[in-house]
């Protein structure tokens, strides 16, 4: 998925089926001039509105920042490999 607009349209189709939580549990953050870092571990569990068992996805989070010229920090790139977690 590319750009904000693809985000939010699949966002939105998503939270009209789906009630979703997330867990982060951040690992490292750095930051070397205008780029920063953040790795975490996510969890995200996505319970159907209309009924049915959760899908739970969980895996490593790599978040990429940009400080911009007036001095705020925008994401960049985000990349995730977030698996289906095993049904027991």
């Amino acid at each position: 998925m590319r750009g904000r607009e693809a985000f939010a349209a699949q966002f939105k189709q998503a939270i009209d089926q789906v009630r979703i939580e997330a867990v982060s549990d951040v690992q490292e953050i750095d930051v070397s001039g205008n780029i920063a870092y953040c790795w975490n571990e996510l969890s995200v569990t996505m319970t159907p509105l209309k009924g049915g068992p959760p899908m739970r996805h969980t895996g490593p989070v790599l978040t990429i920042f940009r400080k911009k010229a007036d001095g705020s920090w925008v994401l960049s790139r985000d990349a995730n490999l977030l698996a289906e977690t095993a049904k027991s």
